[in-house]
């Protein structure tokens, strides 16, 4: 059996402990297996960039951030786009039948996975694992990433703090979550934040401010605000999609964290500075729940592999690793749940949401 795996879209802590799982699973139980390693992502289905991988590449691994396969963003919606007289979907179909592979696995987020979907419709034997550090994957409770990239967001609101305290400033921090705000929620609960502002819960700048005077009045000599980079205003999003677009353009790079700084500068007679965690959140290594639950997620693959159980998505529902088909959660987003337990739990213990 010869089976090809690669890594796709963003990095995060924990893929090469999930290739790991797979490919130790598939080497011990099935006699003769080959895994053929695509080099970034797509890129290397498409112009057959690959190595041929043996067990002693994934033994020691486990604890490793980042991917020993390199890893690239190929949009979805160019896939089917010809550029330059190249075939992208042919390219890709043509590698994995030369290379006789029996199943392409992928470790990617939502646009890696519709990608995988269309491979599977294609007629292509996939197997899909859940990475994204968002935590925004339809069907599954848990993308494997976010724990890591959650625990690294959290301590840089704590370290933020010390600082905030000593010169009695008002912090606002960007947290990655361009479109759902999982990791942003989470880190600024366990931070301890004052407001934390989601793209989910368009605020008011003039409710953040209240919510600041009264902190800074009552409370303590600083505040942190926990700003998704896709947080936005109620004002904003009251605008047609091609006029919001226009708008974040004119930003010019800089995040929506600079705006609320600004907009709080007007409101409140307080020194604000803005500061971003950046990429930090996909790095470093994979926390403990990570190495464990990607453990699990590899296995999963590997049994779906074994069992020749194809076009599968690997989920954790519960307590449980289970699989859905792949179909059912391509395109789809997992948003937080603006009025589920989490986010009235950091209502109740004061956490403001700027509404």
């Amino acid at each position: 059996m010869r089976i090809g795996i690669l890594t796709s879209g963003g990095d995060c802590q924990a893929l090469n402990a999930t290739m790991r799982g797979l490919a130790l699973t598939l080497y011990r139980n099935i006699k003769d297996v080959e895994i053929i390693g695509f080099l970034d992502g797509y890129k290397g289905l498409m112009y057959e960039k690959y190595k041929k991988m043996k067990p002693s590449d994934f033994y020691d691994i486990l604890n490793v951030g980042g991917t020993i396969l390199g890893t690239s963003r190929c949009p979805f919606k160019r896939m089917r786009v010809i550029e330059d007289g190249f075939d992208k979907v042919k390219a890709m179909k043509n590698t994995y039948k030369k290379l006789q592979l029996d199943c392409l696995v992928v470790l990617g987020g939502n646009g890696s996975i519709k990608s995988a979907n269309m491979l599977s419709q294609e007629g292509l034997n996939v197997i899909a694992l859940p990475k994204t550090i968002d935590n925004d994957a339809w069907g599954t409770d848990y993308t494997f990433g976010y724990s890591s990239a959650t625990a690294i967001a959290t301590d840089y609101l704590d370290e933020i703090k010390t600082t905030a305290a000593s010169h009695s400033r008002v912090f606002v921090i960007e947290v990655m979550g361009h479109k759902v705000g999982h990791i942003c929620l989470s880190a600024g609960i366990a931070a301890g934040a004052d407001v934390i502002l989601l793209p989910e819960i368009p605020y008011d700048i003039k409710v953040v401010a209240k919510k600041i005077k009264q902190t800074l009045k009552n409370e303590k000599n600083y505040a942190i605000i926990a700003c998704a980079e896709g947080a936005i205003s109620e004002a904003d999003a009251l605008l047609k999609r091609k006029d919001y677009k226009a708008k974040v353009a004119a930003r010019n790079g800089r995040s929506v964290a600079y705006e609320v700084a600004d907009q709080l500068a007007e409101e409140i007679d307080a020194e604000i500075r803005v500061s971003c965690i950046g990429h930090a959140q996909r790095g470093g290594h994979p926390d403990s729940y990570d190495r464990m639950i990607s453990t699990r997620f590899g296995v999963e693959g590997a049994r779906l592999i074994m069992k020749k159980h194809y076009g599968e998505y690997v989920v954790l529902q519960g307590s449980h690793v289970t699989h859905i088909p792949l179909e059912e959660t391509a395109g789809k987003l997992k948003y937080v749940d603006v009025n589920g337990e989490i986010v009235q739990s950091a209502r109740l213990v004061g956490i403001s949401f700027g509404e």
